[in-house]
């Protein structure tokens, strides 16, 4: 396994040089000043792609080439998104870059209640689906929100909102509007309004097809270049905002796998989404998708109960990250076996604690501190080497 590090570009308080003291070996990035549903230039790419190998990385993975909202939607400019999106492919193929990750989440790309929530091993993004509720009802007065849950939760969300103060409203507000870490869309409560509009009503088979549609246009193209994609997990894998969350189960994936059989059609397989349902089998899952899992996201996290989670320490929380660790080696010792030149997988510690000197540190962006990573990193780095120890001493692993 490849261990990467992400990096945010220039402006990321975590240089280049502090991945490498970290132990990264490769670095996956993006081009974030380039809005949804652009066209990467092979200039551009060319120059982000030069301050990585200066520094004496490769660009492994590209996380991510974002789909607009009009591609997720059919929009107006679907077919104009959809040359854009092939465009970008060729530009970070003939820059050396083999492996894309991109998600098809409605909306938002995830969602989150709190960025710093206190633990005694730094600070946490946790998820609370009460709090999310709040907002939700009570803060977006989204239309028709009440629909979207049961008696008990409507109940329980209107007691918590009861209960904030101004100030824990307005951060709510900012938390659950907040882009990803180097997305390009924050949503006022306006904008986000008029894109929650263009989703309304839409089935989880309708979004299905919409998201297999944009893959048969794209896949060929990928697999042209040598190109890998693999779509990331829903972030938390279930429905919020009454809205489809199509890549949350083993069923999803393989239904996403299938519709479009290549090898650039796979999965980022990322331990923390996934691991919110209790349900999934996550060393299982390894084992059916393995052949298709192009990039790897190993992150913890706790469930507290069926609707509140917490970012774990990267070997604690409720999934077994050595047995996923361990599924994943042997992914690839299989892969070497049968002569694949993909056999390493790609992996990054992803979500560090906000911990020690970086709690204070200006720029940070939230599960992306110096720290905590360089913490997961490093514990994570030693289950690959138990591996590779038991097999080299016969032992079975």
């Amino acid at each position: 396994m490849k261990a990467t590090w992400r990096w945010f570009g220039p402006s990321d308080p975590v240089s280049l040089d502090g991945a490498r003291q970290a132990g990264a070996a490769g670095i996956v990035s993006s081009l974030h000043h380039i809005p949804d549903g652009e066209a990467w230039h092979d200039d551009a790419v060319r120059l982000h792609s030069d301050l990585i190998r200066a520094a004496g990385f490769t660009w492994d993975v590209v996380e991510s080439i974002p789909v607009s909202n009009d591609i997720k939607v059919r929009g107006p400019l679907w077919h104009q998104h959809i040359d854009n999106y092939k465009a970008s492919l060729a530009a970070v193929a003939a820059a050396g870059v083999k492996v894309v990750c991109y998600n098809f989440i409605p909306v938002i790309d995830w969602a989150r209640t709190d960025l710093r929530y206190p633990l005694p091993s730094g600070l946490a993004l946790r998820f609370d689906l009460t709090d999310f509720a709040a907002c939700d009802l009570f803060i977006l007065e989204r239309g028709n929100a009440a629909a979207a849950y049961d008696a008990a939760m409507l109940e329980q969300a209107e007691q918590r909102f009861r209960a904030m103060s101004p100030e824990r409203k307005a951060q709510l507000e900012a938390t659950v509007l907040a882009p990803l870490p180097g997305g390009t869309i924050a949503y006022s409560r306006k904008g986000f309004m008029e894109t929650f509009a263009r989703y309304e009503g839409i089935t989880e088979d309708d979004y299905r097809a919409t998201l297999l549609d944009f893959l048969r246009e794209v896949v060929p193209v990928a697999e042209e270049y040598g190109v890998r994609m693999g779509i990331h997990p829903d972030d938390p894998p279930i429905n919020l905002f009454g809205l489809p969350r199509v890549a949350g189960t083993s069923e999803q994936l393989r239904r996403i796998v299938s519709g479009v059989k290549s090898p650039a059609n796979g999965v980022t397989f990322c331990v923390g989404s996934l691991g919110v349902r209790a349900a999934n089998d996550l060393p299982a899952m390894v084992h059916e998708l393995g052949p298709d899992i192009h990039f790897a996201h190993l992150r913890n996290v706790k469930r507290e109960s069926a609707t509140i989670f917490h970012e774990a320490e990267h070997l604690g929380g409720s999934s077994d990250m050595t047995a996923v660790v361990f599924a994943l080696r042997r992914e690839e010792l299989r892969r070497r076996a049968e002569g694949r030149h993909d056999s390493d997988i790609p992996f990054r510690p992803d979500h560090g604690h906000l911990m020690l000197d970086d709690v204070d540190k200006a720029g940070t962006r939230p599960g992306y501190s110096a720290i905590g990573r360089l913490k997961g990193l490093a514990e994570l780095r030693g289950v690959i080497h138990g591996f590779d120890l038991a097999v080299r001493q016969g032992l079975s692993v």
